[in-house]
Parts: structure tokens; C-alpha cells; sequence
């Protein structure tokens, strides 16, 4: 609902200088940012710059690899060679460092900050939260990777000799680790970074507004476009490798259930199918129905897994989940830093597993990190980053651990053809181990069923995301133009198609491993700028806290006459009391300040938003400051329940209302209820001249 103004108010400041938005206090509580509903309106444009640089990278390899596929499969397999034996530390120390980094938010004084002002609530509920935290924790790759990687471990181990109690112990472990807590730690730095600059300094969800605390004014230009560029590339190649892997583990299923004949003709088709999938949901307005979809296939799953732990070995797979967990909780520290350097074939192995690994999640980091933080605006930084690397990361050693073990199983009982098969042909001995439980068209009806919902919703949502990167976004909301998701996914599934043509899904891990390496310098980078602007937070925190601690006539309150002290003790204002000092008090001071602003050449602004919740107008006065955080004096109304003490004129009077002062981080704690006009003003200047110490304080560029 839209807010009034008066008409004298209007030609006073000029309509030019006056912004009146609908407010939803739940999910626009910037004062630069209409509603959701307001946005969609607002296609942000095309960074054309960003996008034409992105498109001939991946149309030149994507052409590259259709044309001369076998000489762009033997370069790439070179190239990954010299990564792993030359740069894979550089993976290994940043995955470490990131987990540490993670951990540092979550457990220190920093871990209270919400992604948002220091009032705003979650959005979801807890159990809906998490359940979206789970959706985000199973792809397509997983169920591919279950099977074939304790198979191969255990046949072909890392260290040591192959086919003893030692390998089998190992065999399903290492698989836990590389869909474990590191993988999820790069999505939860990524995500709480870009939440807590978009929800708590009201930027744009990306990675160069992550990065202006660090880089300042240079995230706008040529420094900023490579940025995106890096992340696109990064997310394009991250994408269409999963794709690649889905599309080759369905068509094994569909072969099954349809009688088709297996091939490359079947994958493509299925490319196609992703593609018009994304193109009909731009069209037609089925999003709600795919994120629907989305949801439905996490019971999917759900079912897939009880079905195999009820009718399979159910004792072992139980007894083996425990051992598993226990053996990745001891090894992680040493695993995790495990390069083999002193093994002759260790860089071989890395390449192939933990160095793919690494890198297949720093490409989807970007992706999955946007799509987290989108889900937790107003949970605290501690939430964020715990929820993160237990909720989703369980459920992935649910997965690994339930068809891993079974398929362990098989092996440890001599079925060696099975073994052989699973590591040869990956896709051919996951649906082989299906076949192996009673009612085994069923199951592999509903893996396919599984598997499908998962490579068309990741295909769906990642075109969706794309479009973001290559577009500039100006606030958390908005998503790009149709037209560019639609071209993302045409262009995704060409190169995907491409690197099947060259050498499937050899190929796809190869490609991963080259063009995520860049990412890893974004990583550092995030964690650098993340960290200066925790330290910004954590001045501008105890520099309140010192304001809160010092006198009622201190900085932290507007003075007030002893009358006005005393009036204002035992003083609980109605509604109506509100809405008047609002409009004859509040509005008119606001008002006056942004004439002069205006008039001394500042780009000024007066926001006056409705709140849904109160149905009172908020007046917030917003003062850019090139290069560094603009200064915001929000006026809002606040419930308050009145205190036993109050002498309640009416029974049905059981709250009151303050006119409590924000900045960008949340309450100032006081309330300017009872003020003259002067002293409205004095209370403007006196933060304004505070938020300019405290940029003065911290540098330029940086806040």
C-alpha cells in the first residue's frame, strides 16, 4: 500500500528528491530497495562487457571441442597434469583455509551479526530452512559418484595396497570427504558474504559488492568485469559438468526402462530436453512449479534410500554408516591437508579425485552460495555457517554411505564383475547395483525419476543464475532478463554437448580442474574483503555499545529539558500519538535537512515507506558518499508492550509505540518521541557528523 504525502510537502523538497515505496518490514527493509513485487518490473540491463567476454571464452572451446575433439581432449589432459603436479596445493591450502575461515565466523563475537539488520528475522521457519539446505545438498554427480568412488578406492586405494580391511575401511570414506564439509564450507563463505553485504549494506547479490571493502571504487570497472567474468566462466563450466554427468547416467536409465538405444545421440537429447525445460519456464511462468518439483524430489530421494537400506543389508549399511562417520570425524584434519607429495603417482590420484572435487565445488560456489543466501536473510552469521556444513553435508553422507556400502558389500562377497564394472563404467554399475535389489524395475524407475528431477532443476536454476552474473543487479531481488537465462542454457548445453563429443565425463573433470583455478584467487580475495569489513562492524559495534554505556545526555541520545525527561518517563503513546509526531514533527525536520543537503550539492533523498506490520509511514533521509557507505537516518515506528507499571488508561491499550532512530545495521535503541523540531535536526546532524568520523576512521574505499 502506498503512503500519502502532502501536497505542500511535495513542492517544499521537489518531487525529484522524494521516494514514497510500499514496505514489507519482513523482506524490504532497505531503504533503497522496493518489494519483491515492485522489482520484477525493473529488469536490470545486460553488463555487455561481462557477457560477450564470458560468451567467446566458452563458444571458443565449446567450438574447440566439437571441431578437433580429440586434439582438445589430449591438451586438456596435459594441462591438467602439469596443475595437479605444479598448482594443486594451491586447491588443497585454500579449501583448508576456507574451512578455518568458516569456523573463525561461526565461533567468534563476529557470529552474532545477522545477514541484515540487527532486527530482521528469518524468513523461513527453521525446519523449512533446513529442508532447503538439504535440497541444495544432493545432485545427480552424488548418485553418479556413490557407487564408482568406494569401488575404486578400495580396488585401486591412494595409498597403500588395494583389496585389504584397510582399503574397505577407507573406500566409502573418502568419498564422504569429498562431498563433505569442505565443499560446503566454500558455499557457506560465499553465501554469508554476499547476505551480509546485500541484506546488511543493501548492495546487489554478487561477488565484486563482496569485494568493494578491499578494492573500493575499482569493483565498478575493468577490475570489477573480471571479476564476473571469472565467476561466469567458473559457474558456465561447473554447470555443464554436472549436466554431462547426469546426462550420462540417465541414459543408461532410460535405455533400461524405454529400450533405447545408449549413446551419444540419447545424451543429446536429453541436453535438449534441459534446454526447453528452462526455455518454457521463462515463458510460461512455471517457476513455482519446478521449485515445486524441486522440493518433491528431496522425498524422492528420501524413498530411494529407505527402499535400499530396508531391503538390503540393513545391519551392515547402519553398522558401516557409524564407522564412517567416526573414521571421517578422525582423519578430516589429515585429508584434508593430504597432497602425496612423496608418493610418484600421487599427483595422478589427486587430479583425478580431490583436486576435481575441489575445484567442481569452487565452480558451483558462486551459484549455490547466491541461492543459500537468497534463503537466509536475518539469520546470524553462527546460523548460517553451522547449519551450513552439518544440515546438507549429513544428507550427503546419507547418500554416499547408504549406496556406497551397498555396493561394498557386493564386492566384499567376491563379486568381482561388479567391481570392475563400477569403475570402467561408472553409470552402468550405479544401475547395476539397483538390479540387485528385490523389485528392481521399480527402483530403477525411481532412481531415473530421482535423477531426472535433479538435472532439470540444476539446469533450470543455473541458467537463472547466469543471467544474474552477467547482468548488473542493482539490489538483492532482482533477477536478469529472460532472454539471457534463455541464452545461458542454449549455450550451457552446447558446451556440454562438447564435451561429450571429446571425451565425456574424463573430459568434463579435466575442464573443471583448469577453469576453476581462477576462482581460487576470488576465494582469497572474499575472505580478505569479508574480513576487513567484520572488522568495520565489529568498531561501529563497540563504538554503540560504548555511546549506550555513557549518560542519557552523551552522543548515543538527543539532550532533552528536564521536563521533556520527566514527561517522557511514564509516557506511552498511542498510535495516533505516533502518526502526529510522524507528520508534524519528524517529516517537516527530515524535510528541512534535505532542502539544505540539496541545496550544498548533495545527491540527497527522503524515503517514506508504509509498513505492512504498523500501517505507520517510515521516513528515512539517505546521504550518498562516493566511494563509501552512504549515511541513513531511518525513522520507524516500534511496537512496545506496556509495562505492568504503565497505569494502562484502557484495558485493550497493551502496547505503545516509540519512534525509534536506524542506521543501515539496525536500532539506535532510543526514541525521539516528545522532541521539538530543532532537536529532530540536532539528532540528524550530530549521527551525520558521527558517520563521517567513522569513515574517517576506517580509510577510503572500505565501508
Amino acid at each position: 500500500m502506498m503512503c500519502c504525502v502532502s501536497r505542500s510537502l511535495e513542492q517544499k523538497i521537489g518531487v525529484g528528491h522524494l521516494s514514497i515505496i510500499g514496505k514489507d518490514r519482513d523482506t524490504a527493509e532497505h531503504h533503497n530497495q522496493s518489494p519483491a513485487s515492485l522489482s520484477k518490473e525493473n529488469v536490470p540491463k545486460v553488463n555487455w562487457r561481462v557477457f560477450i567476454i564470458a560468451s567467446i571464452i566458452i563458444l571458443a572451446f565449446t567450438l574447440w571441442a566439437m571441431v578437433f575433439p580429440s586434439n582438445a581432449d589430449g591438451t586438456m589432459a596435459v594441462v591438467t597434469s602439469w596443475v595437479a603436479a605444479n598448482v594443486g596445493w594451491v586447491y588443497v591450502l585454500t579449501v583448508t583455509v576456507v574451512i578455518g575461515f568458516v569456523l573463525w565466523v561461526a565461533l567468534s563475537k563476529v557470529g552474532s551479526v545477522r545477514m541484515g539488520p540487527d532486527h530482521s528475522r528469518p524468513q523461513y521457519k527453521l525446519f523449512t530452512w533446513v529442508a532447503q539446505l538439504f535440497a541444495a545438498g544432493v545432485g545427480i554427480d552424488m548418485l553418479f559418484y556413490s557407487v564408482t568412488g568406494p569401488i575404486t578406492q578400495y580396488m585401486h586405494p591412494p595409498e597403500g595396497a588395494g583389496q585389504t580391511a584397510a582399503a574397505a575401511q577407507d573406500a566409502v570414506v573418502w568419498t564422504m570427504f569429498h562431498y563433505g564439509i569442505a565443499g560446503w564450507a566454500m558455499y557457506a563463505l560465499l553465501g554469508m558474504a554476499m547476505g551480509y553485504f546485500a541484506y546488511r549494506w543493501g548492495t546487489p547479490l554478487s561477488i565484486r559488492a563482496v569485494l568493494h571493502p578491499l578494492l573500493g571504487k575499482r569493483i565498478r570497472g575493468g577490475l570489477g568485469d573480471a571479476i564476473d567474468v571469472v565467476t561466469l566462466v567458473g559457474t558456465v563450466f561447473g554447470v555443464a559438468t554436472a549436466l554431462g554427468i547426469g546426462v550420462v547416467l540417465l541414459d543408461i536409465g532410460f535405455s533400461l526402462i524405454f529400450h533405447l538405444p545408449s549413446g551419444l545421440a540419447l545424451q543429446i537429447a536429453l541436453v535438449v530436453v534441459a534446454v526447453l525445460l528452462t526455455i518454457a519456464s521463462c515463458t510460461s511462468g512455471v517457476d513455482k512449479g519446478i521449485r515445486w518439483v524441486a522440493e518433491l524430489n528431496i522425498w524422492v530421494a528420501a524413498a530411494l534410500l529407505l527402499y535400499i537400506l530396508v531391503t538390503g543389508q540393513t545391519a551392515f549399511l547402519l553398522n558401516a554408516l557409524v564407522e564412517n562417520i567416526g573414521r571421517f570425524a578422525v582423519t578430516l584434519p589429515g585429508r584434508t591437508l593430504q597432497t602425496f607429495a612423496y608418493d610418484p603417482g600421487g599427483s595422478t590420484w589427486m587430479a583425478g579425485w580431490t583436486l576435481f572435487f575441489w575445484a567442481f565445488w569452487l565452480a558451483w560456489g558462486p551459484f549455490v552460495g547466491l541461492f543459500l543466501a537468497r534463503i537466509s536473510r536475518g539469520r546470524t552469521l553462527r546460523e548460517f555457517v553451522i547449519a551450513a556444513i552439518t544440515a546438507p553435508v549429513l544428507c550427503d553422507f546419507l547418500v554416499v554411505s547408504i549406496f556406497g556400502n551397498s555396493a561394498m558389500f557386493q564386492v566384499l562377497h567376491g563379486n568381482t564383475k561388479f567391481a570392475e564394472l563400477a569403475i570402467d563404467s561408472p553409470e552402468r554399475g550405479w544401475y547395476s547395483l539397483l538390479g540387485m535389489f528385490p523389485g528392481a524395475a521399480f527402483l530403477i524407475g525411481l532412481g531415473t525419476l530421482s535423477g531426472l528431477l535433479f538435472y532439470l532443476t540444476s539446469a533450470n536454476s543455473g541458467a537463472m543464475m547466469m543471467s544474474n552474473f552477467s547482468s548488473r543487479i542493482t539490489n538483492a531481488t532482482q533477477d536478469g532478463a529472460k532472454w539471457l537465462r534463455i541464452f545461458w542454457a542454449v549455450l550451457t548445453a552446447l558446451l556440454t554437448i562438447a564435451m561429450l563429443v571429446a571425451g565425456g565425463v574424463t573430459t568434463m573433470e579435466h575442464a573443471t580442474l583448469i577453469f576453476a583455478l581462477p576462482v581460487t584467487i576470488i576465494a582469497w580475495l572474499v575472505m580478505a574483503s569479508f574480513t576487513k569489513a567484520l572488522r568495520m562492524e565489529r568498531a561501529q559495534r563497540e563504538g554503540r555499545a560504548l555511546r549506550q554505556q555513557s549518560s542519557v545526555h552523551s552522543g548515543n541520545r538527543p539532550e532533552r529539558t528536564w521536563r521533556q525527561r520527566l514527561s517522557g518517563i511514564r509516557s506511552y503513546p498511542s498510535k495516533e500519538d505516533l502518526v502526529q509526531f510522524m507528520e508534524n514533527t519528524v517529516q517537516p525536520a527530515l524535510a528541512e535537512l534535505l532542502e539544505e543537503f540539496t541545496k550544498q550539492g548533495q545527491q540527497a533523498t527522503l524515503n517514506i515507506a508504509q509498513d505492512e506490520t504498523t500501517g505507520i509511514s517510515s521516513y528515512a533521509l539517505v546521504v550518498p558518499i562516493p566511494d563509501h557507505r552512504e549515511f541513513l537516518y531511518r525513522v520507524e515506528a516500534v511496537e512496545a508492550p506496556v509495562p505492568t507499571f504503565g497505569g494502562r488508561t484502557f484495558h485493550e491499550m497493551d502496547v505503545y509505540y516509540r519512534a525509534e532512530v536506524f542506521d543501515q545495521t539496525g536500532s539506535e535503541g532510543y526514541d525521539l518521541m516528545g522532541l521539538v523540531h530543532q532537536q529532530v535536526i540536532d539528532d540528524v546532524l550530530g549521527r551525520y557528523e558521527g558517520h563521517l568520523g567513522f569513515l574517517t576512521h576506517i580509510g577510503p574505499g572500505t565501508a
